[in-house]
């Protein structure tokens, strides 16, 4: 990609996410996403409301006058965007592909980050980890997270989320928000009719007991419905199989159909088991910022 029409559409990403962020999404991240705990502030002079329970007596006896401990939230996070650039993320029925849907994602959690004072750091990850940006805060470095997305260059081509979950724990010691952006399509080989299994489950359950997990399910409607096109070649863009069949067949385009359902579904109950809530951003909807808004809506209601 040449760096002016790399720069064209970061900038096109940071307008449409500000204004998100300005508009709609600030305050509810703030409230969504706590600080680490309560730390200490200040001994200040008693004011008649204050709870007794608040008293600093031994401030109090050595003045002769009552004083109480002041306490706020420890407000600064540590934000993560773990975002899958493996073969199939460059998959796109409608203009955008499932990658850059990602950096759009990306660009709306960064700014909500960096508007309140957070830090946010990415990885970028294939079947190995492709790339580690240290977390940092400012409008800089987010246009900066941006742009490594939308111009990465992979050495992998499979996913293994697993590994990217595992170089969180090992990288970050201290609790921290995970925004998880892939397509998930990292499911076990499974013998007929039984459900799918995804291989990285166990190093998710590890993470979610540590870090506040977000997985963000990037999708393209044409993964799930394949139109009868006739005769094609599909290609796998993770190993670069490819097979021939004939779209026309209802039993053929029935099968795709249930193979994605399936995953899907074994995915959701993935989630729901570990009580993750996850989002689910479409590739091919022009209006990707909808579920996301949605997302931080229910949670915050959730929150109260």
């Amino acid at each position: 990609m040449h760096t002016r029409d790399l720069l064209q559409r970061v900038r096109r990403i940071e307008i449409a996410a500000r204004r998100a962020v300005e508009d709609r999404l600030s305050g509810q991240y703030h409230s969504v996403f706590k600080g680490r705990g309560i730390a200490f502030a200040e001994v200040r002079p008693y004011a008649p409301g204050d709870e007794v329970r608040a008293i600093d007596w031994n401030v109090s006896a050595r003045t002769g006058a009552l004083h109480v401990k002041r306490f706020e939230e420890e407000r600064e996070l540590t934000v993560l965007l773990l975002c899958d650039v493996s073969g199939s993320a460059a998959f796109g029925s409608r203009g955008r592909t499932k990658a850059e849907a990602a950096a759009e994602v990306a660009a709306l959690v960064a700014f909500s980050a960096v508007a309140n004072g957070d830090r946010v750091g990415l990885v970028l990850f294939t079947d190995r980890v492709e790339r580690f940006v240290p977390p940092r805060r400012g409008r800089r470095h987010a246009l900066r997270l941006v742009s490594e997305i939308l111009q990465v260059r992979p050495g992998g081509r499979r996913t293994d989320v697993g590994a990217a979950l595992e170089f969180l724990r090992r990288a970050v010691r201290r609790h921290a928000v995970a925004f998880v952006l892939s397509d998930f399509q990292d499911a076990a080989p499974a013998a007929a009719g039984a459900a799918p299994a995804f291989r990285f489950e166990r190093a998710l359950r590890v993470a979610a007991r540590k870090h506040d997990v977000v997985p963000v399910r990037l999708s393209d409607a044409l993964e799930r419905d394949v139109p009868a096109l006739g005769v094609a070649w599909l290609e796998d863009p993770e190993t670069g199989e490819a097979f021939r069949v004939d779209l026309r067949d209802r039993r053929v385009r029935a099968a795709l159909a249930d193979a994605a359902r399936a995953e899907d579904e074994a995915l959701a109950r993935l989630f729901a088991r570990l009580g993750l809530e996850a989002v689910e951003v479409r590739a091919d909807d022009a209006d990707w910022l909808r579920p996301v808004l949605a997302f931080f809506e229910a949670r915050a209601r959730r929150r109260g």
